[in-house]
This record gives C-alpha cells, structure tokens and sequence, in this order.
C-alpha cells in the first residue's frame, strides 16, 4: 500500500484529497504548512507527495528543495494557473511534475500512479563488485582478497541500507530508525563508531575514505566508481 503526503494549507482541498486517496486504498498522511509537512516526511517516508506551492510559512519551492535534500520521493506539485514562474523554479528545486488548479480528481490520480510507476525500483544485481571488496546482498556476504569479511548484525544493516542506496545521501536520522528503532535519532555516535569499523574492514585506507563517504552534518554516502 502506497503513502501518500499531502501538503496543502487549504482545509477543503486537503479533506477532498484525503477522503478520494484513502478511498481508493492509499495510506494518507495531511499536513497544513511546510514545516509540518517535512516534519511528517522526515517520520513516515511517503511514497509520492503532493505539494501546493502557496503555503503559509515556507515557499513549496523549497519545501521541494528541503525534500530534494534527503530523499528521491516524488513530488507533484499544485499550482495556480497563473504561477507559472513558481511552477518552472519547483520543477528546478527537484518536483517531478505539476497539476494547475483547478484540476479534476482523475487526472491527479493518473499522474500519481505514474510518478508511482517511475519511482518503482528496477531490479538491483545482487552482488556489487568493487575493485577492493564485494558485497553480495542475497547472501548478505562481503569477500576482500578472496577471503570473507565478518560483520556484525548491526555492521550488515548499515552496509546494506547505505549500498542500496548506492550514490544518494542517507541521512543520519534515516539509518538510525531503520537499524535501531524509531525511538533513536540523536544518537549519532552510535553511527561514527559503526562507520568507523566498517572502513576498518573494508576501506583501503580507513582514513581516507573511497567508499563510505561522510556528508557532514547530514549523513552518509556509498559510493563506486560507477555511481
């Protein structure tokens, strides 16, 4: 079942957009500003979002651009038939498409489905081959130099989330709910010392590290060559 944000500080368009998504079987997140908006996408991940551009407190333009920070989810934004300059800059900051209101119900939902179906992940080849290490993800098994590497359980879950994600951002916030729990996301140490054993075990040179890259201040990065 998909989960879909809705940010729209218009009380009937978001009752409207609430009751038509549900009914038609989609988890529903509402939210009234932008603040509340990447408050509630921050918690539960959404699969799409639906985003007005004329809100209360932050511009939807960087509402869309805050987004774009963290996180791949698609954007559709909602703009009036006269802001097409505020359409053209969403579309710059990261939005994958736009309904000008006022829209009909159905063709929202098809562009939905379609923002959907792009965003679907293709198949991953289950082995990703470096030229120091490889890491096959069905047997979850990292061999360096022909050997197998030993990782912990909680060295595995990082290496997995972050090389699934190979070349975007996984911020802090987001490794520490899925490796530990929703209840832990100030515990940033817990994230430089498993980091830390990681490039131990797999870095050329824990120091300097090719692979498993720190974005300061927001989170972390697996890189290959081919990324």
């Amino acid at each position: 079942m998909s989960r879909v944000l809705v940010v729209d500080d218009e009380v009937p368009m978001r009752r409207a957009l609430g009751i038509s998504l549900r009914a038609r079987g989609y988890e529903v997140d509402l939210a009234e500003n932008g603040t509340k908006g990447l408050e509630l996408a921050a918690r539960h991940h959404p699969d799409v979002v639906i985003l007005d551009l004329g809100l209360p407190d932050i511009d939807g333009v960087d509402v869309a651009r805050a987004l774009r920070g963290w996180s791949n989810v698609p954007i559709i934004v909602l703009s009036a038939r006269d802001a097409e300059a505020m359409k053209v800059a969403a579309l710059d900051a990261g939005a994958d498409d736009y309904v000008t209101k006022p829209f009909g119900m159905d063709e929202l939902l098809a562009r939905l489905r379609a923002a959907l179906r792009r965003a679907a992940p293709v198949e991953e080849a289950p082995v990703v081959a470096t030229p120091d290490f490889s890491i096959d993800l069905a047997a979850k098994q990292v061999r360096r130099d022909g050997n197998e590497v030993r990782l912990t359980p909680t060295e595995w879950a990082v290496v997995e989330i972050l090389v699934r994600n190979r070349g975007k951002l996984v911020t802090q916030q987001q490794l520490l709910q899925q490796v530990w729990g929703p209840e832990y996301h100030s515990e940033t140490h817990y994230l430089r010392f498993y980091i830390s054993q990681i490039r131990r075990k797999l870095e050329p040179d824990p120091s300097l590290p090719h692979y498993f890259i720190t974005e300061p201040g927001m989170g972390y990065r697996f890189v290959t060559e081919e990324t």
